[in-house]
């Protein structure tokens, strides 16, 4: 159940492309071929007085802290300063149906014949086609051509459900934290897996948010990355929380996240030791952050993405409060988020997906 085929690029007036950076785009120009005809969001990080330059012939609109205090107000403090965690200011300021974020440090990649790699269009192909959360497939995903539904796999789950994300994978530098970093400090990541699988119910991951896409009328409002960077107590984590409470989200509301396939070629290590500083509290805090998402169970009368990430917020304070005051605000900045994607989606205030259930 492929994507059709089209020489109009896949979803041309329905996506964004935000990119959060502190430095000229030079690296949009390997990737003009695929992201040419798709509107940018640029989400400015650091001095907003510093001149970011973009290469001509992009259709892009840029966003510094001073926009993002002018258009949020207030309730911009819900918003990162000084970390990537800034880039989900484009997905609330976005009015398409989808994103697909990636860092500045992220390279076309090739796949094991030489051929460019076209991640967006892969990650179109993946949210595009239903996720199977309910019943694994061991051929992985059973939508991709060339593959289907192994034999004992249920004919009444082979509909499948919508996909929300869809998590794509890196060669070169692979995504480790801090003490990988440092006890691997040559490791490369060669290996290009021809795979996508939808992550099963019940099942966390580690989003990584260099290379990801998603449905933002399915799951948008949830896609919130956190409290991060300047005057907070953590950082490298605002990609993981936000993937810790959509896979929640997602596993109550019946929609599905994919992982696997697009890869991109990740170009830079950044400095282990600088990292240790911003995630040792975050390795610390995880072994009761785990515990707590796996724990989570949302009310049914959480039937939209905004009541359930309202009641996660609850619940975080709740319990999380008690491990570390931060949490306390992350709690209010989760709901600061909402009702600023509120205000500038309105008509998108009752985003959510229909109840599916594993039968």
């Amino acid at each position: 159940m492929a994507a059709p085929k089209s020489s109009t690029p896949l979803l041309k007036d329905e996506l964004d492309i935000v990119i959060p950076t502190i430095r000229n785009l030079d690296f949009l120009e390997m990737w003009r071929p695929f992201f040419q005809p798709y509107h940018l969001i640029i989400v400015q990080d650091g001095d907003p007085s510093k001149t970011i330059k973009v290469p001509d012939g992009f259709d892009y609109e840029l966003y510094n802290r001073n926009d993002i205090n002018k258009i949020l107000g207030p309730k911009a403090n819900c918003i990162s300063f000084k970390d990537s965690a800034c880039r989900c200011f484009g997905y609330m300021v976005s009015k398409k149906k989808y994103i697909f974020t990636i860092d500045d440090d992220c390279f076309v990649a090739k796949d094991p014949t030489g051929k460019e790699i076209n991640a967006l269009e892969q990650h179109i192909k993946n949210l595009l086609s239903p996720s199977t959360p309910f019943f694994f497939n061991t051929l992985y995903d059973p939508y991709r051509d060339g593959t289907d539904f192994v034999r004992g796999y249920p004919f009444s789950l082979r509909e499948g459900v919508p996909t929300a994300v869809s998590h794509g994978l890196w060669l070169n530098i692979p995504d480790y934290d801090a003490p990988t970093q440092l006890v691997k400090p040559l490791e490369r990541n060669t290996r290009f897996v021809d795979a996508v699988m939808t992550i099963p119910k019940g099942t966390l991951f580690p989003m990584c948010g260099m290379n990801l896409a998603f449905n933002r009328e399915l799951i948008g409002p949830a896609m919130y990355f956190g409290l991060m960077g300047d005057g907070q107590p953590i950082g490298r984590y605002d990609d993981m929380w936000a993937g810790w409470c959509i896979k929640v989200i997602c596993d109550h509301l019946g929609l599905g996240v994919k992982t696997g396939l697009p890869y991109i070629w990740h170009s830079k290590a950044s400095n282990p030791f600088v990292n240790l500083k911003k995630e040792y509290k975050g390795i610390y805090w995880q072994e009761e952050l785990i515990p707590f998402f796996q724990s989570v169970a949302l009310p049914k009368d959480c039937t939209t993405v905004q009541k359930c990430y309202m009641e996660l917020s609850k619940q975080v304070k709740a319990k999380l409060g008690k491990v570390d005051d931060y949490f306390n605000k992350l709690a209010d900045a989760m709901v600061t988020w909402i009702e600023a994607w509120d205000e500038l989606n309105p008509s998108g205030a009752a985003a959510g997906a229909p109840k599916v259930s594993a039968k």
